[in-house]
């Protein structure tokens, strides 16, 4: 069941940004995610949707309209997001383990009973990912997928309230990357975590969210539930209604595009 929209915990108002020297990337965007829920922004290359989580995480400020975070302002990247790129982004001179533990080091929260806590938590995620024999490896000894559970793990360790993934899966083969929305599903089910998660694939957009947004040119054209039950299977990709949902989705992306 999608939470309540009533009162979003991630709040994006007449947002708009442009670069530099360039035309427009974002434009007048309204955008509501509901605590615990799991939102996919979807659109062709080029049509913002990076940017506008950017301007979510705070990393950009908007030239107009603002972001809010549980009710607070966002002016600079929160301490209550987590994130996950395109590329996993692991520092190579750190084992697993050290990569994971990271951000908790950078905050300075791996002294006492606390830090003594998100060490559990780090070895709870890497054996869910199932990447504990892996944990004094280095990345380079991992595989790509092994890789994106990593960054996953070190995202997660902090329980951020929410969760930003920017195409975390594009460059896994097919069978890995359901592997992974399974697990991440699965996780973020665990924390109750807000996630907001973009992507060019339908599929996986459909197979992951309760809402799915739709973006254009700088627009948000869309915002469509997705009345799929939870947990999800993956026998749910061969239904009627998920394809059902997918042809939806991707002629909302052809409207936008004529």
């Amino acid at each position: 069941m999608t939470p309540a929209l009533d009162t979003p915990f991630l709040n994006l108002q007449g947002v708009s940004y442009t670069y530099p020297g360039w035309p427009p990337v974002v434009q007048g965007v309204d955008w509501r995610l509901a605590r615990g829920a799991f939102h996919c922004l979807v659109g062709r290359s080029g049509c913002g949707k990076t940017t506008l989580l950017k301007l979510a995480a705070g990393l950009l400020q908007p030239d107009s309209g603002g972001v809010w975070l549980d009710g607070q302002a966002v002016t600079q990247p929160s301490p209550m997001a987590g994130f996950v790129f395109q590329s996993p982004t692991l520092l190579d001179w750190l084992t697993i383990w050290d990569n994971v533990l990271l951000p908790a080091q950078l905050r300075g929260k791996l002294s006492g009973l606390v830090g003594q806590k998100v060490r559990d938590k780090a070895a709870a995620l890497l054996e869910a990912m199932g990447l504990s024999a892996y944990a004094q490896q280095y990345p380079h000894q991992l595989s790509g997928g092994q890789q994106s559970r990593v960054a996953i793990a070190r995202a997660l360790v902090l329980d951020p309230a929410v969760l930003l993934m920017d195409e975390p899966f594009a460059a896994l083969d097919a069978i890995t990357r359901e592997e992974l929305q399974l697990e991440l599903l699965s996780l973020c089910r665990s924390q109750n975590s807000t996630v907001m998660f973009v992507t060019h694939d339908i599929t996986e957009a459909v197979f992951l969210a309760d809402r799915v947004a739709v973006m254009d040119s700088g627009f948000m054209t869309q915002d469509v539930p997705i009345p799929l039950p939870r947990p999800r299977a993956s026998a749910m990709r061969y239904s009627a209604e998920f394809n059902q949902l997918c042809a939806q989705l991707r002629a909302a992306m052809d409207a936008g595009a004529r």
